[in-house]
């Protein structure tokens, strides 16, 4: 091992493949000062495409063996058998295990939890007895171990923490909430807000939401709640952005085929490409979330950062993350999502208090604080 003040960080990022796993890495890893805290070198395992979008750094040891760059099976089996032996090899003093599942041997260990879905019985049993559960299941058993054997655990909101806990009760590793940061691209001053009525349905009020299409995201209601607001005759037209699965997808079309057959008011635009993510909201006059389960709500927060009004689900991390800058509603209930929509449409004054309020507490949240606390927790726990 080598001394305190030489310290060298694993991280395993075999499970890192698309989406938030990998942005955070990426993030994480650019904003990072690893110098500063004693640290000489980082080393990540990962697949080849993900390391690619990883800045290069002095400090910075990339290593792809061929395992990782092969299907879940091959990964599996590499973390199980063999990581424990590299990170030994390379004479780490901490591992750091974003994915939060973790079998291997070597200790002082730092798990991440960043998927709240396993740990929620209610929002798992939207999805009935099907596969998905069933690895849902799985990923809970496997990440509620991991968790109870870490030297420390991150996690992104008090929420989750107590979420988790309520399932693998006291944990013996030391507990950290680090919340990620945001892009700088998307922070955008809020704009003028303007009365409905300088509305028209030639150039609508736009209204904005960004998330995957899931069972527990309820974009379906949204629909509907838009639908109530365009028969009082308000000009709106609702934006969905996001990935979908199959399942989720045919409930939502079966809606918009209802209400909006003709496409003219309901646009799901599908996965938008991050590094253009942010001109959809800059295009927007008003975010909407309305998730039941989340960990830490990145879109959120964006919507925050890009200056909008926002109308949000009251469940989950949500108002600890918004606080009082925004207006509430029940996800699974339509007319409080019209409610809160009409609330803040009719009075582009609330629109401006809420975009002004919620544009000054996204700048809580930067990636140069969660690298900072990410290595300080790191090192505490290579020190013990």
């Amino acid at each position: 091992m080598n001394s305190n003040n030489n310290l060298i960080i694993g991280i395993d990022a075999a499970s890192a493949r698309t989406g938030g796993g990998v942005t955070y890495l990426v993030e994480l890893l650019r904003a990072s000062e690893p110098l500063s805290f004693g640290v000489k070198r980082v080393i990540i395992w990962g697949c080849q495409d993900t390391l690619d979008l990883i800045d290069n750094f002095p400090w910075l040891d990339k290593r792809s063996p061929s395992a990782l760059n092969k299907n879940i099976y091959h990964r599996s089996f590499w973390q199980f058998y063999n990581l424990s032996q590299e990170v030994k090899n390379a004479q780490c003093n901490v591992l750091l295990v974003p994915g939060g599942s973790y079998v291997g041997s070597f200790h002082p260990v730092v798990t991440m939890s960043r998927n709240l879905l396993p740990f929620e019985w209610k929002e798992l049993l939207r999805y009935g007895w099907s596969l998905r559960t069933l690895r849902m299941l799985i990923l809970r058993l496997v990440q509620s171990l991991s968790f109870k054997k870490s030297d420390g655990i991150i996690f992104l909101t008090h929420y989750a923490a107590k979420a988790v806990l309520k399932v693998t009760g006291k944990l013996r590793g030391q507990i950290n909430n680090i919340p990620h940061g945001l892009n700088t691209r998307f922070k955008h001053a809020p704009k003028e807000q303007r009365a409905i009525s300088s509305y028209s349905h030639k150039a609508p009020f736009r209204i904005l939401y960004v998330s995957n299409i899931e069972l527990y995201k309820h974009q379906w209601n949204v629909v509907k709640a838009v639908a109530n607001l365009r028969n009082l005759g308000m000009p709106v037209v609702l934006d969905l952005v996001g990935t979908a699965h199959s399942l989720s997808l045919n409930r939502l079309n079966r809606d918009i085929d209802r209400l909006d057959f003709e496409r003219s008011w309901v646009n799901y635009k599908g996965p938008v490409n991050f590094n253009e993510l942010h001109e959809h909201y800059f295009q927007s006059d008003l975010g909407i979330f309305a998730s039941t389960c989340e960990n830490m709500p990145n879109t959120l927060l964006e919507k925050m950062a890009s200056g909008l009004p926002i109308a949000c689900s009251k469940y989950g991390p949500m108002p600890e993350v918004l606080g009082s800058a925004g207006i509430f509603f029940d996800p699974e209930q339509t007319r409080s999502i019209s409610i809160a929509l009409r609330d803040l449409i009719d009075s582009p004054q609330l629109r401006v208090e809420l975009s002004k309020a919620s544009y000054e507490l996204s700048k809580h949240y930067s990636w140069e604080v969660c690298a900072n606390d990410t290595f300080e927790f790191l090192t505490k726990i290579a020190k013990q």
